[in-house]
């Protein structure tokens, strides 16, 4: 009782990835909106937005459709993903050993940690560009450094200091999108051929759209991370609206406002025609949105280090870890992350379409399938002291037939994938359209319900 008490006041969250009880759960529905509004307003976002243009020539029009539709769809299942936590209190990755056994889930919790990783060194990337534009004196790597101290100071606070930051981002970086806007339209003024009508080919719509739609489905693998803490009487439809809204239109403003630079600038790098474009508003447009991103980076790193802890859990399942592994780690996740930014930054918009696309499908089977084990198999309930079993207790080390589904998710996607490095036959006889992520969906949800329904009915029942 009086450790429990102690993690309601201390300023620095105490548990990791142990489950949060009844008398430690707390905050508002309202916050979910304002952690995924607030947190989606940056420069990354901006640049994502972009791709309709730079990558997949898109008219104003079609770009704005592509953008709109997509985060749209990709929200539900982020949406969907967030109701569980205030239900389960555990962390996401955490409750996937209820779905692939103890071990089974490792697989899934390792390309999570570098998909974590990946963004992070994304978003430091871009922080640091910012922060350089509008201070020339100041190196990019000066500003990736000032970027990820704060992502790191925020992260070692935890769950409510990153909620309040974002609480404070809503208003400041909303209020900067407004800005922006405001400028291009009013004061710098649209290019005459601005609205001018390009027939989008169907491979570069639904390229636009499948990036867009990934953007929510990333957030899927730590979304009830964010939501662990809610009361258990929150109201599920609620907690699903607040943080699919909060999330879409996070989402989609700013990536239509690098819809807009894109077409306003003619050139790849959005961080400078973001600048150009924004006159003499730009040092603090730019400041915010490098702010932002940091918030955005001590999510990343946040979960990232849960997922690390998942890992050693499940080889050590007596070592319960505290505040103080999750900073020691994330201290080592940032220095990583560093290098890879450093290294990166040369050819960032390359290498972060290949990274997007790759993360399209690996996490597709594994949403369709927690998705599908949650609502439809289990019904939301779970016996909570088997997830830190190493045996897995009542889900055992493997389940065999989450994995088969998991990689069968991975295969059929195969033929349908158009990337630089490697276009499947029908994405090729598709004139080049990705719909990998459509196919996976529609093979994996009901062929896992199909081989879980009768079988592990009663394993999902709390003994």
């Amino acid at each position: 009782m009086k450790r429990q008490f102690a993690s309601v006041i201390s300023p620095v969250e105490l548990k990791t990835i142990q489950p949060i009880s009844s008398t430690e759960r707390q905050g508002k529905v309202s916050d979910l909106f304002t952690i995924w509004f607030g947190s989606n307003i940056m420069m990354l976002t901006v640049i994502t937005g972009s791709l309709a243009v730079c990558v997949f020539d898109l008219s104003f029009f079609a770009a704005a459709a592509a953008v709109i539709i997509g985060n749209l769809a990709g929200a539900v299942f982020m949406a969907l993903h967030s109701a569980q936590g205030s239900q389960l209190g555990v962390p996401q990755m955490i409750q996937t050993r209820g779905q692939f056994g103890s071990f089974g889930a490792l697989l899934v919790v390792v390309l999570v940690v570098v998909m974590y990783l990946g963004f992070f060194a994304s978003n430091l990337i871009l922080g640091g560009q910012g922060l350089h534009a509008i201070c020339p004196p100041l190196s990019i790597n000066g500003g990736i450094a000032i970027v990820g101290v704060l992502s790191v100071t925020a992260t070692a606070f935890g769950y409510k200091l990153i909620h309040a930051y974002t609480r404070i981002m809503s208003w400041l970086s909303g209020t900067a999108l407004l800005l922006c806007f405001g400028w291009i339209l009013l004061v710098t003024g649209l290019p005459e051929a601005f609205f001018s009508h390009r027939p989008p080919t169907f491979a570069g719509f639904f390229g636009a759209l499948s990036i867009a739609a990934l953007w929510q489905l990333a957030y899927a693998p730590y979304v009830s991370d964010y939501s662990r803490y809610m009361p258990e009487n929150s109201h599920q439809g609620k907690v699903f609206w607040a943080s699919y809204w909060g999330c879409s239109l996070g989402s989609i403003l700013p990536m239509i406002l690098g819809v807009v630079i894109a077409l306003c600038w003619k050139d790849d790098d959005v961080v400078t025609g973001l600048v150009t474009l924004t006159g003499g508003a730009s040092a603090l447009i730019v400041a915010i949105f490098s702010v932002g991103i940091a918030a955005t980076n001590a999510m990343n790193l946040y979960c990232g280090t849960l997922c690390a802890l998942t890992v050693g859990q499940t080889l050590a399942p007596a070592w319960s870890p505290r505040s103080g592994a999750r900073i020691i780690l994330a201290l080592g996740m940032f220095t990583l992350s560093l290098l890879l930014a450093v290294a990166g930054q040369g050819n960032f918009l390359v290498n972060y379409i290949h990274f997007i696309l790759l993360l399209l499908y690996v996490l597709i089977p594994w949403t369709a399938i927690n998705l599908v084990d949650y609502y439809l198999v289990a019904h939301g309930s779970y016996h909570i002291p088997s997830f830190f079993r190493q045996d897995g207790g009542i889900y055992g080390y493997f389940n065999y037939r989450a994995i088969a589904c998991y990689l069968l998710g991975i295969l059929v996607q195969i033929p349908f994938i158009a990337t630089d490095v490697y276009t499947g036959c029908i994405a090729r006889a598709m004139g080049g359209a990705d719909i990998s992520w459509i196919v996976g969906l529609m093979v994996v949800c009901p062929v896992y319900y199909l081989m879980s329904r009768g079988i592990r009915a009663s394993a999902h029942s709390p003994a």
